[in-house]
Formats: C-alpha cells, structure tokens, sequence
C-alpha cells in the first residue's frame, strides 16, 4: 500500500534503476500521482504493480487490479522486433538484463516484469504464459511466477494456450493478486505434508545436471520440512511438435495423439497425486546471443496445452550465481490449492536452513 512519498519513491527508484536493467518499455509518473488519491480509498490503497507490454494496460487483469486500487507504474519490456520470443525482452533503454546476471537473459516473454520485481521496483507484474512466459523468466530472475489454469481468465489468445499470470515479490503477493482478478477467489491453507510426485525431467528432456541437482536438493529440503510426501514420478510424451501445431493452427493426428495421451496421463496422475514438483527449466539463463537448439520450455508447455495450473518459486542457484526455479503443478481448477501450496513451499525454501545463495541480493 502507498502514499504519495512511497509512491514517489517508487517511481523515483524506476528513473534510477531502469537504465542499467531495461525493464521499461514506458512509465507513467503523471498518470500514477493522479489515480493514487480515489485509489487509496480502494482494498488495495494504492499498490503499485506494472503491466506487461504495451498493450498490458488493457488487459483483463489490470483493470481488475485498477478497480481494486491498484497504480500501473509502466509498461514492461517483452521482445522486440527482430528477437526470439525465447529470448529476451526489449525495454526503452535497450536488451533488458537479467538482475542477478547482467550478462544472462531475463527470459521471456514477460522479461520487463520478472526483471522489474526481482530489483525491487515493484512487488508485483502481470504477465502471460503461452509456453512457460511466466515460470521462465520468474525462475530465471529468482521471484515468484502463476500460470493460471488455462480458460480461468480471459485471454486473447486465440489458440488457447496462453493464460494470464503474474510474476510477484512472494506467493503472498501473487495470492493479492488472484483475489483481486478473480471473482469468489478464497484463499486454501494446505494440509501438510503434500503428496507430491518429483520429475527431474518427465520422461524426455535433457535437464542440466546442475540444475537438476538444485532442484533436487530444494525437494529434499521439502520433504526434511514436512511440506510433502514423494509418491513416485511421471513420464509424459515430448509435447513440442503438439505444441508448434496448436500455436499454428495445423493439428494433425499424430500430434493430436501426443496431446491426448498427455492429457489422460496427467488426468490419472491428479486423480491420485495433487502436486507434480519439476525443475522449471532444463537449462540455467543462457546468454543474450540466444538459447541456440535449446528449448528452455520443454518442462513448461505441456500444462500450456493440458491447461493446469503452474507455479515457479525460487529453488536455488547453481554455482555461477543464476538462479534456478521449482515449478508446482495442480489439477485443473486448483490454482487456490496450487498458491497455497506454494506459499507453504516458499516459507520452508527461504527459512532456516536454506542454503546461503537464497538470501544473496541481485546485482542490478
């Protein structure tokens, strides 16, 4: 919540950050004084948050968080004309720089948000999530990322596999965000421990030891913490070329298959198991020349065309300092559950105990 100090010291912070990290495509001082006065009187008393892209402001998600008493801030980068949407976003200073790592990726495509949150610019961002456009660059940057299950608010995507998102300071914050934007959204405590299934890989990508090993260890932590049960794993079909037909628009049998036998996996796995537990990523940030013949979506996507729910929460960091995301996957429907877990996993990943890279500050 905020005054007219803290929000310009907000916007301050914004002027004197963004030209190193690049986040912003646009910022509307102006525009924020002038709404904060009616929206302190709103719930959210004035909160600032940034919207994705230069179109983030019209979205469903930010006019529900106007109406709450949220202030957009600005409009953050996404990629740019002439770049990979896998590869990095393109703010009004330039190639928006991962704050841990100047020289890595952000990811993308909600690049600005995830980079403007994991400064410290503002505690939360909206974003979208068609592959992994959330859950990359939350994990990549070290902050928190949902994708809601697909169909739960509206989107313009016309493929059905983008749904909208947020990339928050903490789940806490994202879980302000879902009660504003959804409508009877009420918050579920767990009933801990979870039962949870682990997959370093599910079953066909090539997931980078080191990150495999960070991720490993945060579950291991989670189970010491008494905040899940393993119950096993799951293997699922590679879901690429399912994906590339649905985004073009050109399903043919054999990739109908793949996504249908997918879905019924996935089906069995939730109607036992609540919790699916993955690295976000098999790979740490690449560099900004781009991912090469990586996909760093390959453990995303598959609940981009199943339509579940999804969470990036902070995990860790591999040995050259890039931070490294566990994803958490809910049935269909139980993004409440899905937050509330996530907040139960976020507390015993950044208590005590956790390793000492958790609390290092980013270098923006």
């Amino acid at each position: 919540m905020a005054d007219s100090g803290e929000l310009r010291e907000v916007l301050a912070s914004i002027d004197r950050e963004d030209p190193g990290l690049r986040a912003f495509l646009d910022v509307w001082p102006e525009d924020a004084l002038a709404r904060l006065p009616a929206a302190s009187r709103l719930p959210l008393a004035g909160l600032p948050f940034a919207v994705k892209g230069p179109t983030g402001l019209r979205s469903y998600a930010a006019r529900r968080l106007i109406a709450a008493g949220g202030v957009p801030v600005g409009s953050t980068s996404v990629p740019g004309p002439g770049t990979h949407w896998q590869t990095w976003g393109l703010g009004r200073h330039g190639r928006t720089v991962n704050p841990w790592r100047p020289d890595r990726t952000p990811g993308g495509s909600s690049a600005g948000s995830a980079a403007a949150v994991a400064a410290g610019l503002v505690p939360l961002a909206t974003g979208s999530d068609g592959a992994g456009s959330v859950r990359i660059p939350a994990a990549w940057c070290g902050v928190f990322g949902l994708k809601t299950t697909n169909g739960l608010l509206p989107s313009p995507d016309r493929s059905g596999l983008a749904s909208a998102g947020v990339l928050a300071a903490s789940a806490a914050e994202a879980e302000t965000y879902l009660r504003c934007v959804l409508d009877g959204h009420a918050c579920v405590p767990p009933v801990l421990p979870l039962s949870a299934a682990y997959s370093p890989d599910l079953g066909f990508a090539e997931t980078e030891p080191e990150v495999a090993a960070v991720v490993r260890g945060a579950v291991r932590r989670l189970e010491a913490a008494g905040v899940v049960r393993l119950t096993g794993g799951l293997d699922l079909l590679d879901p690429a070329a399912a994906w590339f037909a649905a985004r073009g628009g050109d399903v043919r049998p054999p990739e109908a298959e793949v996504r249908a036998e997918n879905d019924r996996r996935l089906d069995a796995f939730f109607a036992r198991t609540p919790l699916l537990l993955t690295p976000v990523t098999p790979n740490r940030p690449h560099g900004h020349e781009g991912p090469g013949d990586a996909f760093s979506t390959a453990l995303t996507w598959a609940f981009n065309l199943s339509g579940h729910p999804a969470a990036s929460v902070p995990a860790g960091f591999t040995g050259d300092g890039c931070p490294v995301g566990l994803q958490l996957v809910a049935a269909r429907g139980r993004d409440a559950e899905l937050l509330g877990a996530a907040g139960a996993v976020e507390r015993a990943l950044s208590g005590p105990g956790a390793p000492s890279a958790q609390v290092r500050e980013p270098r923006g």
